[in-house]
């Protein structure tokens, strides 16, 4: 049996109404896009380890915007260049899955060129950051080439808008072609050891707005991680490196506080560890969300922001608020804040983000037993690492905690990296399961210094 080298998300029947038909028109300057068409600035050389199966390819500055297809869709310039809907190609009709209302919306589109992918890959995660104001929201789709020359369907990886007025957002079940399937936010080659490899692909943009309204979503990076990271149930151990003895000061937040709050966006809990990360590391960077923001949170519960993080992550579709790229866009949606979905190789490379200053949310596995003072086990986690101890273990911020108090731990610097790594591993009766290969979000302002930069370039984000 071939097992799975990425977490498989609960599939679900329901499906979302197929993309309208493919973009052709060639991409037309107009005024937004010659104002923003000047010089871009340098942007350190991406430069993952040179054994690394990873990388990530981003769309984000005005010229990368140019090198795309579009229709109906111009740049807009400034310090953070993106694509809007300037002179809509149509309408379509959506019928949301999860409330049954059809509406009629206006629609643009943007195509990206083909990407060759540095190692044929078996797994693809795509993450965006947008605006979306009310009456609009987009869709993201994945055309890919495989290895044998043919071509996967359309894929839908993601329908995104920050509210949940206008449409529900959500991930697409059901999708697959016989080679490869969408496991809610990830695409994955069926049978790996068959050998057939995604070797290129293409990422689509719809914007959508309500017909006759004069608002337009802004999308400002689209990018994906492409990876074919081998089966492994263990990683070289490393030396502690740079990081070691900094630790950065990112708040601290518990996701057990919040059991049984808001059972419609999944209870509170467990289920909440990954948007309780993300708001850790959304406010170490200094962004909140307003009080007119958490007014619809009941005032007798403590830290409403992680209620509103629950929200603004929630998938209807996957039921939970797990979805990797749905909480990067969130963390996107304040400002100047970007984030990506990637992988990272080796516990080294993250330790040069936290050593630069940028702490990390990380994705991983385990049985109590593996992690020494966890006192849980999970079939998948987020966490935070952010920061090292002298002797190279790792401190994280784990949100699976009692309280507030209790989220700062230590954790051996040996079990940690290779549960996190790890591409599959034994639960406690024995069987075989998977693991993450290293998944991680990364948040990190527009305005970053050299050694941030250049940090990030280590691990192939620019």
């Amino acid at each position: 049996m071939t097992v799975p080298t990425t977490p498989r998300r609960t599939v679900l029947a329901a499906a979302v109404a197929a993309a309208v038909g493919t973009t052709t028109a060639s991409f037309a300057t107009s005024a937004g896009a010659a104002e923003a068409g000047g010089a871009a600035p340098r942007r350190p050389k991406p430069c993952p380890a040179a054994d690394s199966t990873i990388e990530y390819q981003g769309w984000t500055t005005a010229q990368d915007w140019q090198s795309g297809t579009a229709q109906g869709v111009s740049v807009v310039g400034g310090v953070r260049p993106g694509v809007v809907i300037a002179v809509p190609q149509g309408t379509v009709d959506y019928t949301d899955p999860h409330t049954g209302t059809t509406a009629t919306w206006e629609y643009g589109r943007w195509l990206s060129p083909s990407h060759e992918a540095a190692t044929p890959a078996s797994e693809l995660i795509a993450s965006w950051n947008a605006d979306t104001p009310a009456g609009t929201w987009i869709r993201v789709e994945l055309l890919g080439t495989y290895s044998d020359g043919t071509q996967t369907p359309w894929y839908t990886l993601g329908v995104w808008a920050s509210g949940d007025e206008d449409i529900r957002r959500t991930s697409v079940d059901g999708q697959e072609d016989g080679k490869s399937s969408i496991w809610t936010d990830t695409f994955a080659i069926d049978d790996p050891d068959s050998g057939l490899r995604l070797a290129s692909y293409q990422l689509r943009l719809t914007l959508h707005r309500a017909v006759g309204g004069d608002a337009t979503p802004t999308v400002w990076r689209v990018g994906a991680m492409t990876s074919d990271v081998p089966a492994r149930f263990e990683v070289p151990a490393t030396e502690p490196g740079p990081a070691a003895g900094i630790e950065l000061s990112v708040p601290p937040y518990s996701q057990n506080v919040h059991v049984g709050r808001y059972p419609e966006y999944d209870n509170g809990g467990e289920a909440w560890c990954s948007p309780t990360s993300s708001q850790m590391i959304i406010e170490y960077w200094g962004r909140h969300p307003s009080p007119e923001d958490l007014e619809w949170v009941n005032p007798d519960f403590d830290d409403p922001q992680v209620c509103h993080a629950a929200r603004f992550t929630f998938d209807y579709q996957y039921n939970g608020c797990g979805n990797w790229p749905f909480n990067a866009a969130y963390a996107a949606s304040y400002p100047d804040l970007r984030a990506v979905v990637t992988r990272i190789a080796t516990l080294t490379d993250a330790e040069r983000l936290v050593a630069a200053g940028i702490p990390l949310i990380t994705s991983q596995s385990f049985y109590e037993a593996e992690l020494s003072g966890a006192g849980y086990g999970t079939s998948g986690h987020l966490m935070t690492v952010v920061g090292f101890t002298e002797d190279g273990d790792v401190i994280a911020n784990d949100p699976a905690s009692s309280d507030n108090g209790a989220v700062r731990r230590v954790y051996n610097r040996r079990e940690w990296e290779n549960i996190w790594l790890r591409t599959q591993r034994y639960d406690q009766n024995g069987a075989v399961r998977s693991g993450t290969g290293g998944v991680c979000y990364l948040y990190f302002p527009a305005t970053l210094s050299v050694a941030q930069r250049e940090a990030l370039a280590s691990v192939g984000v620019v």
